[in-house]
């Protein structure tokens, strides 16, 4: 992913802060619990396409990280 496109995308839901999963190739919003997968190195940012996280993986999440390493 492109840092300068990270440090610009926020949730379309609710315009909050991503957190980038490198592993699983997902953007993650916190507030709303929704991931937006990445697919061959483009956000999908659309509400309907997002995967609903579970509270277990939500708690699993470091509060706050740096979008990219």
């Amino acid at each position: 992913m492109d840092k300068k496109l990270l440090d610009i995308l926020v949730c379309p839901v609710c315009k909050s802060d991503l957190i980038f999963q490198k592993e699983a190739q997902e953007l993650i919003c916190r507030a709303d619990r929704l991931a937006y997968a990445i697919r061959d190195g483009i956000p999908v940012m659309l509400e309907g396409e997002a995967r609903r996280i579970s509270l277990e993986e939500l708690d699993s999440l470091p509060k706050r990280t740096p979008l990219v390493d």
